[in-house]
């Protein structure tokens, strides 16, 4: 689950970790009247969206007059922010923050994230922040430092400071990020976050670490015991058929292409948008249903999967152990029954009642194509979904 900057920069002061002083604005009004309440002379106005990019795409504006604020803030307000992450359709802007301007004497890069390969959190730690951080490593990687932390242990301060010092920062600000890492290792684990950015990380004209940026995520099989992060989601950021499907405990992540996939399993998923891949077509989403779904759930995802304009045919790839080919087959047949199913569907069931399935299946008058293998299965639907895509230009 990922929040917004002003967001994790709250949750940053509770550990002690400090960040220019700043308000969330919905309306040119709020932002004006933040920037009066604040003070100084300099403010930021930064458009809250859950991607990175957001000053390339013209999103963040550093100003010297109230009544800059107000343009900055009009302008930003219900923009269209195209970056780099958020790919070409860009996401609307409802939100700002607005925070006093900060005299910047060193951009730094600090964070945590989990590596899998090694099964440790790893800290990041670059003389060179407020960049992209695979970029620096890309093309100046002695400029990043890294510290796998062992669990058993926990951070080390000291070796934190080490690492600072042996990118060129003085004794001072060394121990300074020793310090401010064991607070971010804090919040890391105490929250169960999967990554915990500050970039940039700066020194400011008086010698003082401040987090100018901030990005954090958190494990989203863990918010039941995080349950006060579950006030932060901004539901307006996140893919609406990821969150209907939630709802039904339904794993599913809205993809690219224009290949629906129902699948029974996350291995099984993944193999199956990889062969989809292999044949040359594109997976729409990753749909796993789990190993026991009801008819009603298996129903409700073909209803959410048809809601995405871009498909051109479906694949359903089931083996059937608990979850049986006759309940998967039945969900298909209700979901034909509540909404027009009319993209090719391309079927591969085996397992427990396979011959119940595919008899229902037959005798339904749908148009849907059966298939013996995952092969065979990839190989109908990628055509299916040229034939549909020729058919309807």
């Amino acid at each position: 689950m990922k929040i917004h900057e002003y967001q994790a920069k709250q949750i940053l002061k509770t550990y002690g970790i400090s960040a220019p002083s700043g308000c969330v604005c919905f309306t040119v009004a709020d932002a004006v009247s933040a920037a009066e309440d604040i003070g100084g002379s300099r403010w930021a106005v930064k458009a809250q969206i859950h991607a990175g990019g957001r000053g390339e795409g013209g999103g963040v504006v550093v100003v010297g007059e109230l009544n800059q604020v107000a343009d900055a803030a009009e302008r930003i307000l219900d923009m269209t922010l195209v970056t780099e992450q958020t790919g070409p359709a860009g996401r609307k802007v409802s939100r700002l923050l607005v925070e006093g301007a900060v005299g910047i004497r060193k951009e730094l890069y600090l964070g945590l994230v989990c590596d899998r390969s090694i099964q440790r959190v790893v800290l990041i730690l670059s003389s060179a922040g407020g960049t992209d951080i695979e970029q620096v490593a890309k093309e100046w990687p002695e400029a990043i430092s890294h510290y796998p932390i062992d669990p058993s242990k926990g951070l080390d301060t000291t070796e934190v400071a080490q690492m600072a010092s042996n990118l060129g920062m003085d004794a001072a600000v060394a121990k300074e990020i020793g310090d401010l890492s064991a607070k971010l290792y804090a919040l890391y684990w105490e929250n169960d976050a999967v990554l915990a950015e500050i970039n940039p990380l700066v020194i400011d004209v008086q010698g003082s670490l401040i987090a100018l940026d901030a990005k954090l995520s958190f494990d989203g099989n863990a918010l039941f015991r995080q349950t006060d992060l579950l006030d932060l989601r901004d539901e307006d950021e996140e893919d609406p058929g990821e969150i209907r499907a939630s709802e039904y405990g339904l794993s599913y992540i809205s993809l690219d292409g224009d290949i629906g996939c129902l699948v029974n399993g996350a291995g099984l998923a993944m193999a199956t948008m990889d062969i989809i891949t292999l044949y040359g077509g594109a997976p729409a989403n990753f749909l796993d249903v789990g190993g026991g779904a009801a008819t009603e759930q298996v129903a409700k995802a073909f209803e959410i999967m048809l809601e995405n304009r871009k498909l051109k045919a479906i694949l359903v790839n089931i083996f059937g152990g608990i979850m049986r080919c006759d309940v998967v087959a039945q969900g298909l047949l209700d979901a034909a029954r509540t909404v027009e199913l009319e993209l090719p569907v391309v079927v591969r069931l085996e397992g427990a009642n396979v011959e119940q399935g595919r008899s229902l299946l037959a005798n339904a008058g749908l148009n849907i194509l059966t298939a013996n293998s995952m092969d065979d299965a990839a190989r109908k639907v990628v055509d299916a979904a040229g034939a549909y895509r020729v058919d309807s230009d």
